[in-house]
């Protein structure tokens, strides 16, 4: 029964990703159609990102109210509905509606089902379950692209991914006595005094724990430095170092799937190295493909940087994850990842619009150093984190 949960939840990861990059590769059907400028994208996913940080900051109090089984099933249901709102909408003020709901339902599944996994799983099956959101994140735009070009409108794309989420919510309804929560004394990181919480955590409070603000700084810095580079990698080949446009576009998309084949093979190394050191791995690559970016000759040599910063990027988010409970303790594990998701979730939006007024004020070849500034922030933060939370 025990695999049986680890597929459903495999499964729960793959619709995470899903509706995901749904919006970037419809929109410039959409925006024409609602007759709104092609920025009002950003208004969307602003909604969409508000929603999700409100509620990865209450996932603590709903999973301890609900359990993680209920809070999954109810989170992927308010996502379905969500898609079966966009996949009916007719206007742009509709779709700002919808992302309401759909926001909400992302960050308590989320948050929640990282815990789960960080609490009773080991950390390669992290790497592996992160992998499989890649694989979602993936497989939705060519979803929407199989919809569009079998003469079919946007609204079928997300009728399509609303229908995959109402089967999956099914699954999880009929899965939920599988939920049972195991005995926190499995639990990494796991003492008398954690297990004693029965109270949520107020944010105050869960700043006010050794390393929290640390481990909240590690995140915002990952998740800028992933969209980041998702968001700008393509205009600084072609703008800067003279790559074609359709060259940078497939290498800007070889970057998440660098990620993604990245995660993949590091739940192998994990079995053999620790969160820690993984994520220190993660880190060296990373400085690795900047440094390479930075270095003059061929179009090949930036393009492989980009690569490495993918692959550099692949272990860190699911090990800091699946070291929480290790560095705070399972009682209060929930809490300190939902304030992960939440600060995750505030990097991917500030920072690549800041790099945007850099690009257009300053210059576009910045984009290295940017990375870099934000990668030596992340390493600062997750060494001190280390020091603060040593057993």
């Amino acid at each position: 029964m025990i695999h049986l949960l680890l597929a459903i939840i495999y499964l729960a990861f793959i619709s995470l990703g899903l509706p995901d990059a749904l919006l970037g590769s419809a929109w410039p059907t959409m925006y024409s159609e609602f007759d709104v400028p092609v920025s009002y994208a950003g208004i969307i996913s602003m909604i969409i990102a508000l929603g999700t940080i409100i509620s990865s900051l209450q996932s603590d109090r709903l999973t301890r109210k609900l359990g993680t089984g209920k809070v999954t099933a109810i989170s992927v249901a308010m996502t379905a509905i969500a898609l079966l709102g966009f996949s009916s909408s007719h206007a742009f003020w509709m779709l700002c509606v919808w992302a309401v709901p759909y926001g909400l339902g992302a960050g308590s599944v989320d948050a929640a089902l990282n815990n789960y996994v960080a609490l009773h799983y080991e950390s390669h099956h992290m790497s592996w379950l992160h992998c499989m959101w890649g694989v979602g994140a993936t497989v939705g735009p060519y979803i929407m692209g199989f919809a569009l070009s079998g003469g079919k409108t946007w609204n079928t794309g997300y009728l399509y991914i609303g229908v995959l989420q109402i089967v999956l919510t099914a699954i999880l309804v009929f899965s939920l006595p599988l939920w049972k929560e195991r005995k926190t004394s499995e639990s990494p990181g796991n003492t008398n005094e954690n297990t004693a919480l029965e109270k949520p955590l107020a944010l105050p409070q869960i700043i006010k724990i050794p390393g929290a603000k640390e481990v909240m700084l590690c995140f915002f810095c990952y998740c800028a430095i992933e969209q980041t580079a998702g968001l700008w990698a393509s205009s600084y080949l072609t703008l800067f170092k003279g790559v074609s446009a359709e060259t940078a576009a497939r290498f800007a998309g070889m970057f998440f799937i660098g990620i993604t084949v990245g995660r993949a093979i590091n739940g192998f190394i994990a079995m053999k190295l620790q969160d820690s050191q993984m994520i220190r791995l993660g880190q060296s690559i990373i400085a690795i493909g900047v440094i390479v970016m930075l270095l003059p000759g061929p179009h090949i040599i930036s393009l492989a940087g980009l690569i490495l910063i993918g692959l550099g990027c692949a272990p860190v988010y699911p090990c800091i994850i699946h070291s929480t409970p290790a560095h705070f303790g399972a009682g209060r594990s929930q809490a300190l990842i939902g304030v992960q998701m939440a600060s995750a979730y505030v990097g991917t939006c500030l920072m690549p619009p800041i790099f945007g007024l850099i690009a257009n004020h300053i210059s576009i070849a910045l984009f290295p150093v940017y990375i870099m500034a934000l990668l030596i922030l992340m390493v600062i933060m997750h060494e001190l984190l280390s020091k603060k939370t040593a057993h």
